[in-house]
């Protein structure tokens, strides 16, 4: 049974969902009424909630069937992060929003457990899906957050996957929490304000508990991993971290600092779901005209500043030396970037652009752009595209002059 140690967190305002009687409408979940009550609403649509609450007051008190159709409507949202798990779990609004997608924990308690890590402390758990990854991996877990119904979630969830014997949830201020004898601690500070909906919180030091404060964490175990926002400017990194930016199938969902890898290179990019990871250093690539293949570099790459490298893969160079696109005459497949094979390449013009279009029976466009003031909608708008041929249209800039490059997936 998971082991929870409760004690009174500290007296900042709590979120609007982290009331008593927010915390007893989730307990009344776990209840045997509340599990079959939540059993049944599985599939409900939300054009039904209404006439479904409507038909279990009748039977169950209003408090129970509120509190029941508002966590199938959370698993429901829930599922693009956790899949078929979400069916099971326990969540918040707020823990929806801010926890990190399956696949991306699962990716850094790889990472942990072949460091050789095995006993690791989650700070600032939300509703636990980083501990229960670090658990699957064989790891053992202190589960660790001042919201009395985070905790609750965090252990509900934990029972409810198979691995309460490997988390334990302790509901604390992080600060407080006392670190020797861990192998690892890792940190998802709030990036949030408080309540639901609140604004993002793009300042480091601004963060709930602050970068620093993590940073000094982090020297006190061997290993250590820090969660933060994907566009933290390269200079708040500190020297001694690794820097990792994780994208999950083209999305860049996160960003780390890794303290106590050794890593040789300070700067890595990890593309989910197929684990590949490029680490280099940040440098400036070449520059030149437009070759017969075009590389868009995912986002991940992009924000590692490891476009260089990638170029260098592809024997290729930049259109422009401050815009991510990658050029060159060769195909070299790659995971670190789509290559399109460019037909033509045109200064940017809308009379010329759709007559070139129209001659190519082009009816469907994909509109990518870097460097360009144009918005794709209104281009879309403009253009009238009408034809049985699709096309993706680049819209960026070669030295100063506004350019377009038409192409297709290579």
């Amino acid at each position: 049974m998971t082991r929870v140690a409760v004690r009174t967190p500290d007296p900042d305002a709590p979120a609007a969902s982290d009331t008593p009687g927010a915390l007893d409408a989730f307990r009344s979940l776990l209840t045997g009424p509340g599990r079959r009550l939540l059993a049944g609403l599985r599939d409900i649509a939300p054009a039904e909630e209404l006439a479904v609450a409507t038909r279990l007051r009748r039977d169950h008190p209003p408090e129970l069937v509120a509190a029941a159709i508002g966590q199938a409507r959370l698993r429901q949202r829930a599922a693009a992060k956790f899949g078929a798990d979400a069916e099971r779990m326990y969540f918040t609004p707020d823990g929806v929003e801010q926890a990190t997608r399956a696949p991306v924990a699962a990716w850094r308690a790889r990472r942990f457990a072949a460091l050789g890590v095995t006993r690791v402390a989650d700070l600032c758990c939300g509703v636990g899906g980083d501990a229960l990854a670090l658990a699957r991996a064989g790891l053992t877990v202190l589960a660790v957050d001042r919201s009395p119904l985070a905790c609750a979630v965090t252990e509900a969830n934990a029972a409810a996957l198979g691995l309460a014997d490997r988390v334990t949830v302790r509901c604390a201020a992080v600060e407080d929490t006392d670190v020797r004898g861990f192998d690892a601690v890792f940190a998802d500070p709030a990036r949030r304000g408080t309540g639901g909906g609140g604004r993002r919180i793009f300042d480091p030091e601004a963060y709930s508990p602050p970068l620093s404060w993590a940073v000094a964490l982090a020297g006190r175990v061997p290993y250590a991993a820090l969660k933060i926002a994907p566009g933290v400017p390269h200079e708040a990194v500190p020297e001694e971290a690794e820097a990792e930016w994780v994208s999950d199938r083209g999305d860049v969902k996160e960003a780390v600092l890794w303290f106590g890898t050794g890593a040789a290179a300070p700067r890595r990019a990890t593309l989910l779901p197929g684990g590949h990871t490029l680490t280099g250093t940040a440098r400036q690539a070449p520059a030149g005209p437009p070759g017969r293949y075009l590389y868009e570099p995912d986002g991940a790459v992009i924000r590692a500043s490891l476009v260089a490298d990638v170029a260098e893969r592809v024997e290729g160079h930049l259109l422009d030396p401050a815009i991510a696109y990658i050029t060159g005459d060769v195909l070299r497949p790659t995971p670190y970037a789509t290559a399109y094979e460019i037909t033509d390449v045109l200064p940017f013009g809308v009379k010329r652009l759709r007559a070139l279009l129209r001659e190519r029976g082009v009816g469907t466009v994909t509109i990518k752009k870097r460097g360009s003031a144009v918005t794709p909608e209104e281009l879309r708008s403009r253009l009238r595209p009408s034809g049985p041929h699709a096309a993706t249209l680049f819209l960026t800039r070669v030295g100063t002059a506004p350019t377009v490059l038409i192409g297709h997936p290579a």
